[in-house]
């Protein structure tokens, strides 16, 4: 299946990628055999975009991806993240050049590479400038030890000011139907006039407009979800009428809600990629088929007209600060 291909840095790449963070935590119980048999299969598949980061699994997630594309490197565009560390169960942002240079070599150690093709600041620290973290990024794409520059949820302003550092290639943030705040604050057309790819997670909204979400007692004990504020006991009741929408244009085209759903925000714009996550091939391949679906403009209005009320927050409050 073709699919339509999008520019990040001087790449061509695929616009349906796959984020593998679920694979080591936040999600329920892993299976390293199976991820590596699933990323290879995503590959052979036509992806070419993988998505980690050094927090996830404590860097058990790096690993993984570095394991499973040991022997087909170069068909792949391998992103990874720094900024967000963890100190047994606290968590702190930390986005100073003296760290951005101490963890890409680790990075680079796990992953089990010479050069990233993809790193991103995870999350700003608060403190830290942020040309001066995109200055030592970008003296490590002089060093080689990256290709390209990405930074994560950051408003359209602060991406102004990275970009007159270096180039950045790619802003990774949230967006699916139910999260549209990319559209709101001028992040993605700022993105678009600066050609800064903009690499949207969670486009399935965690799952949940898949429709496969109804209740968190099907969640696994240790699932984020079951504390996320739209996953949580009223919310959860109030959002879950917002996928019949979904649903409604899924029928209509013979497609599923997430092919659906990650048309929708493919059609945000041509600079914009997803990297759902899965750990199932039949989900995968479901993903895939989104290629294929062209929604039109009444569609897409009607969507986004279903989505106007949301409930619940994107995160905790604790979470909330460090976005945008």
């Amino acid at each position: 299946m073709t699919q339509p291909v999008r520019d990040l840095g001087a790449l061509k790449v695929p616009a349906i990628g796959l984020g593998c963070m679920g694979m080591s935590e936040f999600y329920g119980a892993g299976d390293d055999e199976a991820s590596i048999a699933l990323i290879n299969e995503a590959i052979d598949s036509g992806v070419r975009l993988l998505d980690t980061a050094d927090m996830y699994g404590r860097g058990h997630n790096e690993q993984l991806v570095g394991r499973a594309v040991a022997k087909r490197r170069d068909e792949v565009v391998l992103a990874t993240k720094f900024a967000i560390r963890r100190d047994g169960d606290r968590r702190y942002l930390d986005s100073s050049p003296e760290y951005a240079r101490k963890a890409v070599d680790a990075s680079l150690q796990r992953l089990g590479v010479d050069v990233i093709d993809l790193y991103y600041m995870h999350r700003m620290d608060g403190s830290t400038p942020i040309e001066d973290t995109v200055g030592a990024l970008g003296e490590l794409v002089a060093e080689g030890k990256i290709r390209y520059v990405g930074l994560s949820e950051v408003s359209a302003d602060t991406l102004r000011r990275a970009a007159a550092v270096h180039p950045i290639a790619a802003l990774q943030s949230e967006l699916s139907l139910w999260t549209r705040d990319v559209l709101d604050n001028g992040v993605l057309a700022t993105a678009a006039e600066l050609g800064t790819a903009l690499v949207a997670y969670s486009p399935l909204g965690r799952g949940f407009l898949t429709g496969a979400v109804t209740s968190v007692d099907s969640l696994a004990a240790d699932d984020f979800r079951r504390t996320n504020p739209r996953f949580s006991g009223d919310n959860l009741d109030a959002n879950l009428p917002l996928v019949d929408a979904v649903r409604r244009v899924a029928e209509a085209h013979g497609a599923t809600p997430a092919q659906v759903a990650l048309a929708w925000v493919l059609a945000q714009g041509d600079n914009v990629l997803v990297i759902p996550g899965t750990k199932r091939a039949k989900y995968l391949h479901d993903n895939l088929g989104a290629a294929a679906l062209t929604l039109s403009l009444a569609e897409l209005a009607a969507l986004e007209a279903a989505f106007t009320g949301v409930a619940g927050e994107r995160y905790l409050p604790e979470g909330m600060p460090n976005l945008g």
